[in-house]
């Protein structure tokens, strides 16, 4: 991650797994985060709702949720504390796409059979 995304990152104090946060600015909330397990990268996911971030698809964060599925097709629903998420498997990856007020708010990449809340 130092390698992509250099060593300007915040450390979560109280996560359960070692989790850095990359913010566009010090101390603010939108950006990136990283999990780690064993030393590697097991999840990526959106901070809050960063602007500009979107699919190869055209899938923006802002859109609405239905768009989701107009683009990827159905899937599963799970329901996290004060967001959903929507989850798309190929083969052992799952793509969350978070949704809040039935808009796009974010985007998360992990191995599939992790939990998609944090």
């Amino acid at each position: 991650m130092r390698s992509a995304w250099g060593s300007g990152f915040g450390t979560c104090r109280g996560c359960a797994a070692p989790t850095w946060y990359f913010t566009y600015r010090p101390f603010t909330q939108q950006g990136a985060g990283v999990e780690f397990r064993r030393g590697a990268a097991a999840a990526l996911f959106t901070l809050w709702s960063p602007p500009g971030w979107r699919t190869p698809k055209g899938l923006a964060i802002g859109d609405p949720a239905a768009k989701i599925t107009e683009l990827y097709g159905p899937m599963p629903l799970e329901q996290c504390i004060g967001y959903s998420s929507l989850l798309l498997r190929r083969g052992a990856t799952l793509t969350a796409f978070y949704v809040v007020d039935a808009k796009l708010y974010g985007f998360g990449l992990m191995r599939y059979g992790r939990s998609p809340c944090f």
